[in-house]
């Protein structure tokens, strides 16, 4: 059984640390949106505000570990194998045919996957960040010369964001089930290790 060293410890605190904050906001920020009642509309402000800021302490730190690791580089898209890899998730992974991409610790991610999260970092996340920055500081737009602004286009801004966060979070967790086995990604995701299959052994060939 082939097996590669994907992710150093930081990377998966960074990971599922990220991953509970972001499933907080979205839950919370539903109930603030009015879509039904959990917490109560206090508290899930509370705890939606909370929930950001501790993830802007996280990404603050994380930007740092990435540029001082050298790991920015695996987020620059790349258009080898990408079409192949956009075949095999659109038709070969039900046909049971192999992953014409196998990861490396220098290559961790599939160019479809720098693509994604790529995006989620430079649009996403600019466009939930700032609507809700906005959101957050409303009271304080007079002095800020933003009066202008339309508190509804902003709250708007802000839903769409969170829609498109939680596609995002549906589709992850579908294709972590996409490994050699329905739980080497996630388990990858925990000890570091992931698990690439007999037919990625050296020698083997492809």
């Amino acid at each position: 059984m082939a097996r590669v060293y994907l992710f150093k410890p930081f990377e998966r605190f960074w990971h599922w640390s990220q991953a509970a904050l972001i499933i907080t906001m979205l839950v919370t920020g539903f109930e603030v949106h009015g879509s039904y009642k959990l917490f109560g509309f206090g508290k899930a402000v509370d705890y939606h505000t909370i929930a950001a800021w501790t993830l802007v302490g996280l990404w603050i730190f994380a930007i740092f570990w990435h540029f001082t690791t050298g790991e920015w580089r695996q987020y620059i898209p790349t258009t080898q194998k990408m079409l192949a890899v956009a075949n095999y998730y659109s038709s070969g992974i039900f046909k049971g045919e192999e992953h014409p991409y196998k990861p490396t610790t220098g290559k961790k991610h599939n160019p479809l996957q720098r693509l994604t999260y790529l995006a989620v970092l430079t649009l996403l996340s600019p466009l939930i960040w700032v609507s809700g920055g906005l959101y957050l500081f409303y009271a304080d737009w007079p002095s800020l010369g933003l009066s202008g602004l339309s508190l509804q286009w902003v709250a708007a801004a802000h839903t769409l964001g969170a829609f498109l966060m939680l596609a995002f979070l549906i589709s992850h967790l579908y294709l972590a089930t996409t490994g050699h086995k329905i739980t080497s990604q996630v388990m990858a995701m925990i000890t570091g290790w992931e698990d690439l299959g007999d037919d990625a052994a050296p020698g083997n060939k492809h």
